[in-house]
């Protein structure tokens, strides 16, 4: 079987990398496993591997503890996102960076989809020399960036944090007022950084073949003909796709 293609979207925060994700993992030709963000090119250069293996681990943990209760039927279903999980264990276990392993990872399961891809919006702030050398890491690496209007981007991306920072999963407009302030003022790092369009697409240009970069806009995404283009770029067959919005956050 040939070897397959390598996708990458790597941004921005909160300009649809959900919905694109969604959106091509109903497709026939590519092939995603059960984790939409694998943080492990970030986790790697940021020396962040122990803190990526709790994380993926509590959710392995979830789903373990949802499989118990579950009907025979959903048990049989959610035994497949726990295995996807446990490789994934596995992996970040070997305790150094394994990018043959990683590929073996995407591809594991793919039949005969064209595409294995890695959805994680954080890729987009790694350094040229990190993303020049995933862009190497197999024959054909391509990568999607996604942009949004930036006010748009920075205020879905406060609501965003203002809920996963709340005690019971509803937004507080105090607190997102509070974080506002904190990001114009350049304290909440991990939000202005990710606002930073100009400083990605500089790296991802110095490091990317041009023919293997796609950016685009969320605005466009809900459009049957934005969807076609990035199938175009992928180079697999056109399709439907729902386009109503994924992950819309809470006023």
């Amino acid at each position: 079987m040939a070897e397959p293609r390598v996708m990458l979207c790597v941004g921005a925060t909160k300009a649809g990398t959900s919905w694109l994700h969604r959106a091509l993992s109903g497709h026939p030709d590519v092939h995603f496993r059960a984790l939409k963000e694998l943080h492990y090119f970030n986790a790697l250069e940021n020396g962040a591997v122990e803190r990526r293996i709790a994380e993926v681990t509590v959710q392995r943990d979830r789903l373990l503890a949802r499989q118990a209760e579950a009907s025979l039927l959903k048990r049989r279903r959610l035994a497949a996102p726990i295995a996807d999980h446990e490789a994934y264990l596995a992996l970040l276990g070997r305790g150094c960076e394994d990018v043959p392993g990683y590929l073996a990872y995407l591809a594991k399961g793919r039949g005969r989809a064209q595409i294995v891809g890695d959805a994680t919006p954080a890729y987009g702030l790694l350094p040229v020399e990190r993303l020049r050398a995933m862009a190497r890491m197999a024959t054909d690496v391509r990568f999607v960036y996604l942009l949004r209007d930036p006010v748009e981007r920075l205020w879905s991306h406060i609501r965003m944090m203002a809920v996963r920072r709340s005690d019971d999963g509803q937004i507080c407009r105090d607190r997102a007022d509070r974080i506002l302030a904190r990001t114009l003022r350049g304290e909440e790092r991990q939000i202005v950084i990710r606002s930073d369009y100009r400083g990605a697409l500089e790296r991802l240009k110095a490091a990317v073949d041009p023919a293997r970069l796609f950016t685009g806009f969320y605005e466009d995404l809900f459009e049957g003909a934005a969807f076609d283009r990035i199938c175009d770029f992928l180079g697999i067959a056109r399709a439907d796709a729902s386009f109503a919005v994924v992950n819309r956050g809470q006023p």
